[in-house]
């Protein structure tokens, strides 16, 4: 089993995607790096002898997009069937919940109240959420901005109704600001996994088993 993993390491160095848009699972101060995303990462580097050699994105979007190009060797990405054209994904290791913020004056009180004729709704672009209202949404309009704090600076400066994000990063953006509400209720449940890329990746068992055992002993719960 070591063995194995160990193969996901290059020269032992360990190239680790780290997606810090979102705030539910990565917290960045300076250059130090905390949350359950980094924290697994570092066990993993550990238990297979690897130096952890983090590769910083600011949106989920931009980790898929370097798939192809030998930048990362594991991962962190919601489950999701069109990425899984390109990466295998572990079991999932945490659940997190998006939702909607609006403008203080805003007559929607609830996440089932966005979707409707006149509304246009902000997301990040590729992030998770906006894969699922693109294929959910029915009668607002969708846009799209760059990572997720690109896209809450847009919203933030006008654009749109609402803004679509993980609750923990619309929280800590919005803070305590008096003109955003962030809405109850859930728009969507993110799967959180490990990845490797490549659809097919044949170290993807060892990697599941890892995530398996992460969450067995205790580690993962511990950690969020």
């Amino acid at each position: 089993m070591i063995s194995t993993l160990k193969d996901i390491a290059r020269d032992s160095h360990l190239r680790v995607a780290i997606n810090t848009g979102n705030r539910a699972l990565v917290q960045r101060n300076g250059g130090d790096l905390s949350g359950i995303s980094p924290v697994l990462a570092r066990r993993l580097a550990d238990e297979i002898g690897a130096q952890m050699v983090p590769v910083i994105y600011d949106g989920a979007g931009k980790v898929f997009d370097d798939v192809d190009d030998d930048k990362w060797d594991v991962g962190f990405l919601a489950i999701d069937e069109k990425r899984a054209e390109k990466i295998a994904f572990t079991r999932a290791y945490i659940v997190i919940e998006a939702t909607f913020a609006v403008r203080a004056a805003s007559e929607m009180a609830d996440v089932g109240d966005v979707d409707r004729a006149g509304v246009s709704v902000l997301t990040s672009t590729g992030s998770a959420y906006d894969m699922h209202l693109t294929k959910s949404l029915q009668h607002a309009a969708l846009h799209r901005s760059g990572t997720p704090p690109e896209s809450f600076a847009d919203f933030r400066e006008g654009r749109c109704d609402a803004v679509a994000g993980v609750r923990a990063s619309l929280a800590g953006f919005f803070g305590d600001d008096p003109t955003v509400r962030i809405l109850p209720g859930v728009l969507t449940s993110v799967r959180q996994a490990m990845v490797l890329p490549g659809a097919d990746n044949p170290l993807i068992s060892a990697l599941d088993d890892f995530v398996a055992r992460a969450i067995a002993d205790g580690f993962v719960a511990a950690e969020k």
